[in-house]
């Protein structure tokens, strides 16, 4: 059962992550964010909800597969929630393809100079780190 709740708190991190907002949003009414993004996503698009530090610069397919992986994540009942390993597989393959750099041709070479790398190598599937 710990595990989760765990799937529940990365969620909340995964959508505090794409909003840029804390999970407690303080205006008139104070709101978790999971109410938030749920209301915002009955009345506006999903780019509405998007941290506008990112000032429209990313993938909307990418931020919708985030999305639907942290929206399961904070399911109201935890038999509905993914597994972790579950979550590091949808989060890899959406990184797998957001990062990869642009090749050019022309160089035979990334055309960036900087590279990312992200790793969930130690992520354990059913085992926090807690428990190892």
């Amino acid at each position: 059962m710990k595990e989760k709740s765990d799937v529940f708190s990365f969620g909340v991190v995964l959508l505090e992550i794409i909003t840029g907002q804390p999970a407690i949003i303080k205006s008139e009414e104070r709101a978790h964010i999971i109410q938030w993004v749920n209301s915002v996503l009955l009345e506006r698009e999903i780019s509405d909800i998007v941290d506008s530090r990112l000032q429209g610069e990313f993938d909307i397919d990418c931020v919708k597969k985030v999305l639907d992986t942290a929206m399961a994540c904070v399911a109201p009942t935890s038999i509905n929630r993914p597994t972790m390993s579950h979550v590091v597989n949808e989060l890899k393959q959406c990184l797998s393809n957001e990062i990869t750099p642009p090749f050019d041709s022309d160089k035979g070479e990334s055309s960036s100079n900087s590279s990312i790398t992200v790793s969930f190598d130690g992520i354990i599937s059913g085992e926090s780190s807690l428990e190892r």
